[in-house]
């Protein structure tokens, strides 16, 4: 058995790593036999050189293996099926989309997480309703996923213990922007889930971490091959970050929005446009559907009988939330005591969005964290967005702020005007879905 040092080495100049020295790899990662400088060391050589497909197959499978994998067979009457976002602002499809496979005859046990710099997390989402537990051990997974169809919880301990160190290594060494380790990453814990089929909506555009459409194909088509090397089924979407998603940004106001769009009150056109694609791919994919017509008409009508707003109360319900959240969303939802609309300055066309400042916005307000250990203000944030090349006359709201004070409500409002641009001439549109990758 090669010492961490030989390993090391061989990336360093340039090799290939066998299936036995990734495996070593992983498993001194949780045993502590690699020490972090040569965790480290070994990243930044993987950085630098990157890996193979059979490479990051292989680190993919140590590191899920690392950890306790679910494993559904012969429980389920159905695939089972996840997607992953790799973040925006206001991305809040995993909320809608979970119930709605679910209501299609698939099951989503979807492990989320929270928020990261100027991108919402699922479970800061989720939290936000009085009740919501995301902490939920994997025998609790287990039992209720046959019962509810879905379920969208926080990652546990169990699950691929050899990335979250990983991750706290490349955090700290300028490692994180590797794609083979994004890729090990993301697919360890997702693999993890015992999943039948994988969709993945790769983010590009100034809001997104791959802000050029190379290094969006890139992530994407190392996720598909590595995921597909793995044995499970996986497409990946490239959709656009340009500008925020849907009309809300914050934790209780992109619930609500959630609530809107599930009952039928309120369908954002491009938010309805990306759920439906994504969903179409997962039912293809776990053969649900024989193609994407058929499955957009499934997913259309999962809506439409108020099936996939059913599943979702019910999953609200089993973990810990209100009964009666569809039906009275204000008596649950917080509140932030302070609103106020954000004039446009002179009349013109919104131009793209600065999404990244936007989100750093919402930051700011307490809808975000700053640091780790920093609690959120589930009430706060953005509502009633404006789409980018909408014309707005002078004085017309750009959006609305939800603010813990009349301050904060007032410096969110310069930040608003900061990052948005109007001009007489109509902006350039990017198409929703970039490119898909099978």
């Amino acid at each position: 058995m090669p010492i961490p040092q030989e390993i090391i080495k061989r990336k360093r100049n340039g090799g290939a790593l066998s299936q036995d020295e990734i495996a070593q790899f992983a498993k001194g990662l949780t045993d502590g036999s690699f020490s972090d400088s040569q965790a480290a060391a070994l990243a930044m050589a993987i950085y630098l050189n990157g890996m193979t497909v059979d490479e990051k197959v292989a680190l993919t499978l140590a590191m899920r293996d690392s950890g306790t994998c679910l494993n559904w067979q012969g429980q389920l009457n159905g695939p089972v099926v996840d997607k992953h976002s790799t973040g925006g602002v206001g991305d809040k499809v995993t909320l809608m989309l979970a119930p709605m496979v679910a209501a299609c005859g698939a099951y989503m046990p979807s492990i989320a997480g929270r928020g990261l710099g100027h991108t919402g997390g699922t479970v800061d989402k989720l939290e936000s309703i009085p009740g919501y537990s995301c902490n939920q051990s994997l025998s609790r997974i287990r039992q209720l996923l046959p019962e509810l169809g879905c379920l969208i919880v926080g990652q546990t301990d169990e699950l691929a213990p050899a990335d979250r160190r990983l991750y706290g290594i490349r955090d700290v060494t300028a490692t994180v922007e590797s794609i083979p380790l994004i890729t090990a990453s993301i697919l360890s814990k997702k693999l993890s889930e015992g999943l039948d089929a994988l969709v993945m909506d790769v983010k590009v555009g100034n809001g997104a971490i791959m802000a050029t459409a190379s290094d969006a194909e890139a992530l994407a088509r190392s996720i598909v091959d590595t995921a597909c090397g793995a044995g499970v089924a996986t497409r990946a979407l490239i959709s656009d970050m340009n500008q925020i998603l849907g009309t809300t940004a914050g934790n209780a106001l992109e619930v609500l929005e959630t609530l809107d769009y599930l009952t039928g009150k309120v369908r954002e056109p491009r938010l309805h446009q990306l759920t439906l694609a994504l969903g179409a791919d997962m039912l293809v994919l776990s053969g649900l559907q024989p193609d994407e017509a058929s499955a957009i008409r499934a997913l259309e009508q999962s809506l439409s009988s108020g099936k996939a707003a059913e599943y979702f109360a019910r999953m609200v319900a089993a973990l810990g939330g209100p009964a009666d959240l569809l039906e009275r969303p204000e008596r649950y939802l917080a509140k932030a005591p302070v609103e106020l609309e954000v004039p446009a300055p002179v009349s013109g066309y919104l131009q793209v969005q600065d999404t990244v400042a936007l989100g750093m916005a919402v930051v700011r307000l307490g809808g975000g964290r700053a640091h780790p250990d920093q609690q959120i203000n589930p009430a706060v944030g953005f509502s009633a967005i404006c789409p980018a090349g909408s014309w707005l006359e002078q004085g017309q709201p750009l959006l609305k702020v939800h603010a813990s004070s009349d301050a904060a409500a007032e410096q969110a409002v310069q930040e608003v005007l900061a990052a948005c641009a109007l001009c007489t001439d109509a902006a350039a549109s990017f198409p929703l879905v970039h490119q898909r990758l099978a």
